[in-house]
């Protein structure tokens, strides 16, 4: 038993068990890339096409072989093309090293910045009765429903948001979209939901916090045009008749991570250990 462990427990067999979870890594963190993009729709007719390769081998379907080749073989350029926004997504994250390090430290300054700023804006419009629909992407992209609104791409702002939901104004109708601390987009349109739970008063913004909550795990706050009520809806949950302090706590819980010292990717912690400990057998030899 220990000759197996420790012909198991070779500098091979941890380099390979690296190499696998590396991989495993990148495709996962490709998957959450794409997650809540046409991107999806997309990998599914790959997935299908590789299932048809797979079963015109196994039933030696030769003509059926060669056509499934023929389209592998021509997808590849075209799939470039077609995840491109997908890719430049990817690199700039790359550029920006939010793939190798996290500063849990910087995200929490910037959150509570945008919670507090989010609070300014809900508790004026609140009072005033000015309805709105804010939406906020957590890990599912939100690509298709920032494509159909107005690009503004500015920091956020309580004045800037009240502003937007002033009544006939160019971008009061439709939804704010904020992304990764910003504002994106104003006057995007979302998914309606058709749920027969959702209470017969409740109009077209609810039913669209609704729709976004069923389709993504994003966090939408409603401000009642009629009585200035503030809902907050998130995972399928229509959560209503929120006092500030009721939304401060929930915003703050869902939203502000809490502050710790920086923190190395996991994987670049799993190699510095491993080359750490590595240096230590080698000097106690």
């Amino acid at each position: 038993m220990r000759t197996y462990l420790a012909n198991l427990l070779t500098w091979s067999t941890l380099i390979n068990l690296v190499d696998i979870l590396v991989v495993w890594y990148v495709i996962y963190r490709l998957i959450m890339l794409v997650r809540g993009t046409k991107a999806v729709q997309l990998l599914k007719g790959v997935f299908v096409i590789a299932a048809i390769k797979i079963i015109s081998w196994f039933l030696q379907l030769k003509t059926v072989g060669y056509l499934t080749d023929l389209v592998i073989t021509w997808s590849v350029p075209a799939l470039v093309i077609i995840f491109q926004p997908e890719i430049r997504r990817g690199l700039e994250h790359l550029g920006r090293g939010s793939l190798i390090f996290r500063s849990n430290n910087n995200q929490h300054e910037a959150e509570t910045r945008m919670v507090k700023e989010l609070d300014k804006a809900i508790q004026y419009m609140s009072k005033r009765r000015i309805g709105a629909l804010i939406t906020i992407q957590k890990n599912t992209g939100l690509e298709d429903y920032i494509e159909t609104g107005i690009p503004l791409d500015a920091d956020i702002s309580g004045e800037l948001l009240i502003n937007i939901f002033i009544p006939n104004t160019p971008l009061h109708d439709g939804a704010v979209i904020i992304r990764n601390n910003r504002i994106a987009v104003a006057a995007a349109y979302l998914p309606l939901s058709d749920s027969n739970l959702i209470p017969k008063e409740l109009g077209t913004r609810h039913r669209a916090a609704v729709g976004i909550s069923e389709v993504t795990d994003a966090l939408t706050i409603v401000v009642s045009e009629e009585t200035g009520e503030v809902t907050i809806t998130n995972n399928n949950n229509l959560i209503r008749n929120l006092t500030r302090e009721d939304y401060m706590k929930f915003l703050t819980a869902q939203l502000v991570p809490k502050e710790e010292a920086p923190n190395p990717n996991p994987v670049v912690s799993f190699f510095s250990r491993l080359f750490s400990q590595r240096k230590k057998k080698e000097g106690k030899q």
